[in-house]
């Protein structure tokens, strides 16, 4: 049993630790509630005045619901849950036009929600690493965050009101999730700007043109193509097609579709990708370096304009055959411009050599310049048709008509 000297002891330990955590307990003094912020939904660099940046920033107001009514009068648009505002400032750089937006806000601001970046194609052809080192170095903008180059000004991409979705920031941020473009992050694109080949693409996007009798700003930006960037540099762009090809490459297709015009017969089959797996095999003989692309593909039809059978298994094979084929042209497609043009390795063909060639890469790292164009790719395709529908002919022609073989 404790004497009582010691229980006198443990009480007194007991108060005092139960007297330091009520220190820790200081109440909600440096307290931010939702009405002191500013909460950006977007933000973008356009080319100010003389050698200024204008950031613009698209700003969340709280409101209760309007009943969907929507207006772009001004710079203020309404919206389902509330109104987005834009507001701009011009600095010397990005941290500093930071400071300038803050002078014009009376909530602070606040990058939580911040989900969207977007840099003018003008911006872009200076070199964007500058810009990169504020959000990636400043505690409060977030990694995660999509990177697009506009077309224009980024102050008109922000100031549209969407006809579907709540803001220009919600619009982008649903098409970077869809992946039918490229999906590049804060985070992707500063590891891309420090690695072997210091080359990345970028979303594009562009203003759609809003109906006719409309508003103008009534419409949504897209994505469209991609922006090359090589050294920090925006050096050109690639289209939409070239895109869909480069995600190919680089493993990243998550969605496609691909129509094909059978030999049996006149007519189309169309295709939907099911999964895709694309592996990189670099190789290194003496002077000459070359790059074996490797994809594999299962796919289901989705419609069958002809008058073929697709139970027939030698047919399926024909099909798997031509389906390769058109995979193959469009990954070919989108290595001609970035190569051979534009000498930007935007593929990853750099890093697929330093890994399995460390020692030779060392040695040829300062000259990859001059060795990416005069790769060699070589592309080996696998596809594999698993379904052909419940409904192996086309469903509303009479049976008369289908192709037997």
């Amino acid at each position: 049993m404790c004497t009582p000297p010691l229980r006198r002891a443990s009480k007194f330990l007991k108060t005092v630790i139960c007297g330091l955590l009520f220190l820790q307990c200081t109440g909600c003094w440096d307290r931010l509630e939702v009405n002191d912020l500013a909460i950006i939904l977007a933000a973008g660099l356009d080319q100010g005045k003389g050698n200024l940046l204008e950031l613009s920033v698209q700003v969340y107001i709280p409101g209760p619901p309007s009943g969907g009514d929507q207006s772009g009068m001004g710079s203020t648009s309404k919206t389902g849950g509330g109104k987005t505002l834009v507001r701009s400032a011009e600095g010397t750089t990005f941290a500093d036009a930071v400071s300038k937006l803050q002078e014009k806000l009376p909530r602070r601001i606040f990058w939580g929600h911040d989900d969207t970046f977007i840099f003018s194609d003008e911006v872009a052809k200076g070199d964007i690493r500058e810009h990169i080192d504020f959000i990636m170095r400043a505690p409060a903008p977030r990694e995660r965050a999509n990177v697009f180059i506009s077309k224009g000004p980024v102050k008109d991409v922000l100031a549209l009101v969407p006809p579907l979705e709540k803001s220009t920031a919600e619009v982008l941020r649903e098409l970077a999730k869809g992946q039918t473009g490229l999906k590049v992050s804060v985070k992707d694109l500063a590891e891309m700007m420090i690695g072997d080949a210091q080359a990345a693409a970028l979303p594009l996007i562009r203003i759609l043109p809003a109906e006719p009798g409309t508003n103008p700003k009534q419409t949504v930006a897209y994505i469209h193509g991609s922006a090359v960037i090589k050294k920090g540099r925006m050096i050109g762009t690639i289209n939409d097609r070239t895109t869909r090809g480069l995600l190919w490459l680089r493993d990243e297709v998550k969605t496609a579709t691909v129509t094909i015009k059978p030999e049996e017969g006149p007519g189309y089959v169309t295709l939907t990708l099911l999964r895709s797996w694309t592996q990189l095999v670099p190789r290194i003989d003496g002077d000459r370096w070359s790059m074996t692309v490797k994809l594999e593909t299962e796919d289901d039809v989705v419609q069958n304009t002809t008058n073929i059978s697709l139970v027939d298994p030698e047919v399926t094979e024909r099909m798997e055959n031509q389906l390769e084929a058109e995979i193959a042209k469009r990954v070919r497609t989108a290595l001609v411009q970035p190569q051979t043009q534009l000498n930007a390795d935007i593929f990853g063909f750099a890093e697929a050599f330093h890994r399995k060639y460390p020692k030779e890469w060392k040695k040829a790292k300062d000259r990859w310049d001059e060795i990416f164009p005069k790769v060699e790719v070589t592309i080996v395709a696998r596809s594999k048709i698993l379904r052909t529908g419940l409904a192996s002919v086309n469903t509303v022609k009479p049976k008369e008509e289908v192709k037997k073989k």
